[in-house]
């Protein structure tokens, strides 16, 4: 199925409750593709291979997956023919294994574990507050809560990435030139984005920014993704590749850059794309405010400091030939490809949440 992207959520649970729909960014911007997923395994796979990616838009579709898993294990609980004081047992045991299966996916992006964390929980406190006659029939009141509960995970992404747009816009003016890296838009929330949902609020506002945004190696989500939806959307963008940033920076044309970030530590280290950190250092050379556009789901206060997160190294293939029509590395070459690195907090300006602005995180830490 295809759709336009400006009318399309990121990631949404279909009209019949049964599936999860997501844009599959593997495909862009060549082709815009919903595409509908059931299964846990598939739902793994999709997180894992990029399908959907963003740490907002990874614990919405955690969310989601919970919900689906549970809306499966509860019809096998009704067919079975389990005695009754067992199926709550099996019900939470196998609910569990479902976390912990969809956790493995990805391990950098602390949303995935904190939606599915929130999911279980939620499900267990339901449970032992609306406990009716028998085990079967409140694991099926249950699953229904638990569709409200995914439901709202999925609203609040919405209203928390607006909420971050909001307090982005107070720190630049009109006509501003904004960089960013990587692809903290739309494609990664359900819509506005974290980095960019300043880039869209200031176009409703009239306020003409000129966006620069990294290609992004080696995955290109700057190129792919971020170039494609901001100039789908009519802004005016301008692409570039990843060490090009720095001597635009040295021109004057950089008057704040907004980033994403996948983790944030207790005293403000923030780990996010490959590439991060050394945007953040030559923002800091050339005196440009260096901002980290991040939900509160993202802090993680029990991660002391970016020594503490763990860092996804990913298929060398990816920097080897993923994007060329044959090898451009030797054969067997050995290749260093972390997915993310980890910005020391002395770096970054401000943490912007949708509950407000950390300024000086390296001082003030992240409590919030």
């Amino acid at each position: 199925m295809t759709k336009n992207i400006a009318q399309t959520d990121t990631v949404r649970l279909s009209d019949d409750g049964n599936s999860i729909e997501i844009i599959d960014q593997t495909k862009l911007p060549g082709r815009i593709h919903v595409k509908s997923l059931s299964r846990q395994e598939d739902i793994w796979h999709a997180i894992n291979i990029l399908e959907v990616r963003g740490a907002p838009a990874i614990g919405v579709t955690a969310a989601l997956s919970m919900y689906l898993a549970a809306k499966n294990i509860s019809a096998d609980q009704k067919t079975n023919g389990n005695p009754d004081h067992m199926k709550k047992e099996r019900f939470f045991t196998r609910l569990e294994a479902a976390k912990n299966y969809l956790n493995s996916s990805r391990p950098t992006a602390v949303n995935l574990s904190w939606a599915t964390n929130r999911m279980e929980k939620f499900a267990i406190r339901f449970f032992e507050q609306n406990f009716e006659t028998d085990n079967l029939t409140t694991i099926l009141k249950t699953v229904d809560a638990m569709k409200g509960e995914a439901l709202t995970v999925w609203q609040e992404d919405i209203d928390t990435c607006r909420a971050i747009g909001e307090h982005s816009l107070s720190l630049v003016k009109e006509g501003a030139g904004l960089l960013t890296h990587c692809n903290a838009g739309k494609l990664a929330t359900v819509r506005y984005g974290t980095a960019t949902s300043v880039m869209y609020l200031g176009q409703e506002k009239g306020y003409d920014f000129k966006i620069y945004c990294d290609e992004t190696r080696p995955l290109l989500q700057g190129a792919r993704l971020t170039a494609f939806e901001l100039a789908s959307a009519g802004l005016d963008v301008t692409l570039l590749c990843d060490n090009m940033s720095a001597s635009l920076m040295k021109t004057g044309k950089i008057d704040a850059v907004f980033v994403g970030c996948d983790r944030v530590a207790a005293n403000g280290d923030t780990a996010n794309k490959i590439g991060t950190s050394l945007l953040a250092l030559s923002a800091k050379r050339y005196g440009v405010p260096f901002y980290v556009c991040a939900p509160t789901s993202t802090i993680d206060l029990n991660c002391k400091t970016g020594s503490d997160i763990v860092i996804e190294e990913r298929s060398g293939d990816e920097v080897t030939n993923m994007w060329f029509e044959r090898r451009i590395a030797p054969e067997n070459i050995k290749v260093y490809n972390p997915s993310f690195d980890v910005t020391d907090s002395d770096l970054i300006t401000a943490i912007i949440t949708e509950k407000g602005i950390i300024n000086n995180p390296s001082i003030n830490g992240v409590n919030i």
